[in-house]
């Protein structure tokens, strides 16, 4: 299932649009803000499709019974880029436990892409709802490469995967394959084109750069 939220008119589509704006988007801190509040509504709407479970609150004056979530989930997500809508979603699910891949395309001199993973450290997933996120959804190599190594290392019984900027041609390819009952697309946005170099356009430029700054190329 594709959840796109961009589709509604919210606050979503004002902090999607100040991380597209040049202008606006020089002001990194605003821009690892505006990512961590699209974080915080991701998980308030991935929330309503969880499993909750009755429970008693007791008050200073009497007790009041509630529903509140069964169980708290993994949130994993692919560094350096993803790491201000980890703190959004996580500010939300905030006994949620915590995974980090180290996973990027690495663009070879023969014009080859090919995707890196250096790192994958996560807690138990094994039949647990996992969060995996990255801020750009381009080709899918790179979050198909990553849910794959979670995957070896436990069977999630549900992932949402959530991205802010997504390209059509990525979802295709996470739809043909991982199975339709495996995993929910969250995204914000499905833009329009893909280079040469696999870049979204109009998208919204290097979002591990506009968050953290110019990295050195090896």
């Amino acid at each position: 299932m594709i959840h796109n939220l961009g589709n509604q008119n919210t606050l979503l589509n004002q902090f999607i649009s100040e991380l597209r704006d040049e202008i606006i988007q020089k002001d990194r801190m605003r821009f690892r803000k505006n990512l961590l509040r699209i974080g915080e509504i991701f998980a308030y709407e991935i929330s309503k499709t969880m499993n909750y479970q009755t429970c008693e609150v007791q008050t200073p004056l009497g007790i009041k019974t509630m529903n509140l979530l069964a169980e708290h989930p993994v949130i994993c997500s692919i560094l350096r880029a993803a790491v201000p809508l980890h703190d959004g979603l996580l500010s939300y699910f905030d006994h949620a436990d915590n995974g980090f891949i180290s996973a990027f395309r690495k663009h070879e001199k023969n014009g080859t892409i090919t995707i890196r993973m250096d790192y994958v450290a996560t807690p138990e997933i094994e039949n647990r709802e996992l969060i995996l996120c990255d801020p750009m959804l381009a080709t899918g190599s790179s979050m198909l490469a990553s849910y794959q190594a979670l995957c070896d290392l436990g069977k999630p019984r549900h992932t949402h995967i959530v991205t802010v900027v997504a390209h059509q041609e990525a979802i295709d390819f996470l739809q043909k394959n991982i199975s339709s009952k495996e995993f929910t697309l969250w995204v914000g946005a499905i833009d329009e084109e893909l280079t040469s170099q696999s870049y979204i356009v109009p998208g919204l430029g290097d979002a591990g750069d506009l968050a953290f700054g110019p990295k050195m190329q090896n």
